[in-house]
């Protein structure tokens, strides 16, 4: 399952909508609440960063984000 996180690079500053950025992690979990865990523990055992939202992907979804161009899957 593909995961989109929506984060802020620091928690040191208060979150701004125009400086939140994502990412892509591939999960492998028997249900979505699972994969939400497993992505917050990735990102905080490897970043800093203040996370906002995790959102499972649908297939329409993915493939919209994949048609942008800006999609890449994360690995730590």
């Amino acid at each position: 399952m593909i995961y989109k996180v929506f984060y802020q690079e620091t928690k040191e500053r208060s979150p701004r909508r125009e400086q939140t950025k994502s990412l892509y992690l591939d999960i492998d979990a028997e249900t979505e609440l699972e994969g939400r865990i497993q992505a917050r523990q990735i990102i905080e055992k490897n970043t800093a960063y203040n996370i906002e939202f995790i959102e499972l992907l649908s297939e329409k979804a993915l493939e919209y984000e994949k048609e942008t161009g800006v999609f890449e899957v994360t690995e730590f």
